[in-house]
């Protein structure tokens, strides 16, 4: 199977409320690596401490870095048609389908699960996460928790299920349709804009976030976050 292999470090979990830092992608052709992707993705919100301990990727390396937007339209070009692959794959794919649809990209794909594999053929392993497969088939990790050293060792896990497990095991390693049901969220209103700012200046509020790249929602999000923690504007 022809494929990209594709990992994400985000923001958080959900991919409703938190941001894409960091892409990795792996292109693989009859069975060899023929081309990478992978950059670093300004988030537009401040990055939490625990994802800083976690990948080691800090404002200062996103600051510059290309927009969520940039990053996914540039991705959609790298995969073209090929089938994606990944440990958890639909997490990875979740956080681009967004922004994907946000910015009326499409980005339809068909997907193979290490992760789902693993469950399934190595049902007796302590873990099945993908550092520890890494260690239980001796792959090295440079760079455990980035996205594109976590692409490459998600690559090299499928060629080791595969010489392990495939043909007795086909049907499970068979791509399928990747299923992620998300509505089109819109960019953040004027009146929302102007309240959050007025917000932020009159509490003082040291922040990294950038308020035109919020949509909507999470702008409403922001400003019920400020207002509980900081309290409303007091007038006169």
């Amino acid at each position: 199977m022809d494929y990209v292999a594709l990992d994400l470090e985000t923001t958080g979990l959900n991919p409703s409320r938190d941001r894409i830092l960091e892409i990795g992608a792996v292109k693989v052709i009859g069975g060899k690596i023929t081309d990478t992707y992978q950059t670093f993705v300004n988030p537009g919100v401040p990055i939490p401490e625990r994802i800083c301990e976690l990948t080691g990727i800090d404002e200062t390396m996103t600051a510059d870095a290309a927009s969520p937007a940039d990053a996914v339209r540039e991705l959609i070009g790298f995969c073209k048609d090929l089938d994606l692959l990944g440990h958890n794959i639909i997490f990875d794919y979740s956080f681009i389908k967004r922004t994907a649809v946000n910015c009326d990209m499409a980005f339809d794909k068909q997907g193979v699960d290490t992760l789902k594999i693993a469950r399934k053929l190595l049902p007796d392993l302590e873990s099945r996460s993908l550092e520890y497969l890494c260690g239980y088939y001796h792959i090295t990790q440079e760079k455990k928790h980035r996205a594109f050293e976590d692409a490459k060792a998600s690559s090299c896990l499928y060629g080791k299920l595969l010489e392990q497990f495939y043909p007795e095991h086909s049907e499970v390693f068979r791509p399928r349709p990747l299923v992620y049901q998300i509505k089109k969220q819109g960019p953040i209103t004027n009146s929302q804009k102007r309240y959050l700012i007025d917000l932020i200046k009159y509490h003082k509020i040291d922040t990294s976030l950038q308020i035109e790249s919020l949509t909507k929602n999470e702008a409403s999000r922001m400003i019920d976050k400020i207002i509980l923690e900081y309290g409303k504007i007091k007038t006169r």
